[in-house]
């Protein structure tokens, strides 16, 4: 551990096809903040958003270098499991429903002894980013 400094993760980046395309699923299904869309010429965009209450935003556009196939595992943690995949299902966001691990592999239903971390929802966006999310509560720092 570094002493001293805090390392905090505030950006990531995903790969986009289409850009309007990105920003309505993000931002008009899933809910999520409009930071900024600059458009500054015609090759060069560079998409903000940010999930409810998160302090990690995500960028997306064109001309912002790499072209890397789809991220993946990119995890976000809510409280509530439970309204978590009714604000997705509301939002016709396909999901692999809540799910645990048993054995080292996933299985459908919600962890039996609601375990901390133990629950999670699987969905990618219409570029094959996939996200997890997990049910947990971190202590407050």
């Amino acid at each position: 551990m570094i002493s001293g400094m805090d390392w905090k993760l505030e950006v990531v980046v995903l790969p986009v096809t289409d850009v309007d395309r990105a920003v309505d699923f993000y931002v008009g299904r899933l809910g999520w903040t409009l930071d900024t869309d600059h458009r500054p010429n015609e090759t060069f965009r560079v998409v903000q958003v940010t999930p409810p209450g998160s302090a990690c935003s995500v960028v997306f556009g064109n001309g912002l270098g790499g072209d890397g196939g789809p991220v993946s595992g990119t995890q976000l943690v809510v409280s509530d499991i439970e309204q978590a995949l009714a604000h997705l299902d509301a939002a016709a966001v396909e999901t692999s429903g809540l799910q645990h691990f048993v054995d080292g592999g996933m299985t459908p239903g919600p962890d039996p002894e609601r375990r901390e971390f133990g629950t999670f929802i699987f969905f990618s966006d219409p570029d094959g980013n996939s996200w997890a999310v997990q049910e947990g509560k971190r202590p407050a720092a």
